[in-house]
């Protein structure tokens, strides 16, 4: 088993509990903010469901500048066009991901804000901690939104208050 295969088992599982996550987010919660502080639930949907976008970022480049990449538009429209992205953006990454072998995951990526340097390491790893764990950690966002808004929570490593094991 390859680096690549490892990878995908454990996207392909994340994957289906973002999807489980986002069907849950109703059209009318786009502006619903916990905190001010808070990102509107619209927004981190969205950035949620196309987070796929930068985890092949950091397959496909050597690197981003923050201080000159444009980011895409984040609004939010309906549940319907966040299942879509989300279809969209990890069915190219899990193309993608599937066709590198050990040897382009061991390349480095870099992530800079002008001349310095944020971050420089393998690929594999930073697929890991900067879209994997990013993805998990916003999904866990909205696990959190969907609760305070009265909302069902999936269950995703297991039952929820809300989808209990069936008897």
């Amino acid at each position: 088993m390859n680096i690549a295969d490892v990878l995908l088992l454990d996207f392909e599982s994340e994957i289906a509990n973002t999807r489980r996550t986002l069907e849950k987010i109703p059209d009318t919660s786009g502006l619903y903010k916990p905190h001010n502080k808070s990102m509107p639930c619209g927004r981190l949907s969205v950035h949620v469901a196309r987070l796929c976008d930068f985890g092949r970022m950091i397959l496909d480049t050597e690197g981003i500048d923050l201080a000159t990449h444009q980011w895409p538009d984040f609004t939010f429209r309906d549940r319907q066009d966040l299942l879509d992205g989300l279809q969209e953006s990890s069915t190219r990454l899990g193309t993608r991901l599937a066709s590198m072998s050990d040897e382009d995951l061991q390349q480095t990526w870099t992530m800079r804000f002008g001349d310095k340097v944020v971050v420089a390491a393998p690929k594999m790893l930073l697929y890991r901690t900067m879209f994997l764990n990013h993805l998990v950690h916003h999904r866990a966002q909205l696990g959190v939104y969907l609760r305070l808004q009265d909302l069902p929570v999936p269950g995703l490593y297991g039952p929820s208050a809300d989808e209990p094991f069936a008897a």
